[in-house]
């Protein structure tokens, strides 16, 4: 497998935004769509983001994954210029604070399409905040990890994912543990938690800084036919991947009888099309975490 591309790792978007993501329109900018532009192909920001999120899926899926649009936000409008003026000060605010590294690193942020919609006009609210695996807070991916975001991207009427890639301002972070209900830094030392501090998968921006920290950039659409399959419990994939009722076999091995008890309550709702997949989704990330679901799908590769 071809290795990830962190988009910290490209130097062209890096030059291209100078630390704001904000810079005026391109050439290459194909139309205005109320808060968004979108950008076409051959652009260079397009094309960075397109194969950073490929780059992320690994060759099991990016292979029939089709990336449908780029768009980028916009600051025409009062409210989203306010937020990026206000993320520009913390940034230096922090810059100041941590010995002049504010730290700010790109990640993927999954949700409907509908929900896309309220957080690049209005911002992030208390209805995104996950209680979840690491912590209480707003959870990104890392820019490198796509994969982990798109499966919990839930499709439109058309079949269509959104992500929404933010420039995240993380400062000095702290590891959070799996399971933990932490909910603020644990001293005024830190800014934000990580999964692993060496290898981070996962940004946990608290609440308290979530409008503050966190800066909705890019909207990146894409068509998954593999992905689709395991939301709708179709036939099983040919690329080596967990169907959900593989998944549920597995996790009963790894997790107490009273969590494996609400997974499947879960699942039965989903099956009889009480939920939709991406609450499914959710609510085996916040009840199994996302450690253990990531490394029954490494095991389950390794063994196809």
């Amino acid at each position: 497998m071809a290795a990830q591309v962190e988009i910290e790792d490209q130097s062209s978007v890096t030059e291209l935004d100078n630390g704001e993501i904000f810079d005026p329109l391109s050439d290459d900018a194909d139309s205005s769509s109320g808060s968004t532009i979108l950008l076409g192909q051959g652009n260079q920001e397009h094309d960075v983001i397109k194969a950073c999120f490929l780059s992320g899926l690994g060759a099991a899926f990016a292979g029939d994954t089709t990336v449908a649009s780029v768009r980028k936000n916009s600051t025409e409008g009062i409210a989203t210029r306010a937020r990026y003026v206000a993320f520009r000060i913390f940034t230096e605010a922090m810059a100041r604070k941590n010995g002049g590294d504010p730290n700010v690193k790109y990640g993927w942020y999954a949700a409907s399409r509908e929900e896309i919609e309220g957080i690049v006009s209005y911002g992030f609210s208390s209805r995104e905040i996950d209680d979840g695996s690491h912590g209480i807070g707003i959870h990104l991916v890392a820019s490198k990890c796509s994969l982990f975001a798109a499966v919990g991207a839930e499709p439109d009427g058309e079949g269509v994912r959104h992500l929404i890639l933010c420039r995240v301002l993380l400062g000095k972070p702290e590891q959070i543990a799996s399971g933990s209900k932490q909910s603020h830094p644990s001293s005024s030392e830190f800014d934000s938690g990580v999964d692993d501090l060496q290898n981070p998968s996962k940004y946990v921006v608290w609440s308290s800084n979530m409008n503050s920290y966190i800066l909705p950039s890019y909207i990146l659409s894409f068509r998954s036919p593999r992905l689709r399959v395991i939301g709708r419990g179709g036939p099983p994939p040919s690329s080596p991947w967990v169907s959900f009722t593989a998944l549920m076999s597995m996790l009963s091995k790894s997790v107490d009888a009273s969590r494996m008890s609400l997974i499947m309550r879960t699942y039965d709702d989903f099956r009889k099309r009480k939920i939709q997949r991406y609450q499914l989704v959710r609510m085996m990330r916040q009840v199994a975490g996302d450690d253990l679901l990531a490394q029954i799908i490494r095991n389950h590769r390794d063994r196809v």
